[in-house]
């Protein structure tokens, strides 16, 4: 349970913000979507792959 401790004429926007932070570190819409679909183990190690060579690359034309 996420609790927001909002301090006396303390803005609700502001405390909307904050709660909106700590659900976010949290990863359960992250998970939830995750959790929709069936992805097999094989396919999540190459998405993790393609993705790292994608970083790779960007690294690399940044530094030349």
């Amino acid at each position: 349970m996420i609790i927001v401790p909002v301090k006396e004429g303390d803005n609700i926007d502001r405390a909307l913000k904050k709660f909106k932070r700590k659900f976010e570190k949290t990863g359960a819409m992250r998970e939830l979507r995750e959790r929709q679909k069936y992805t097999k183990p094989s396919v999540k190690k190459r998405e993790v792959k393609t993705r790292a060579i994608f970083i790779q690359k960007l690294r690399n034309q940044e530094l030349s």
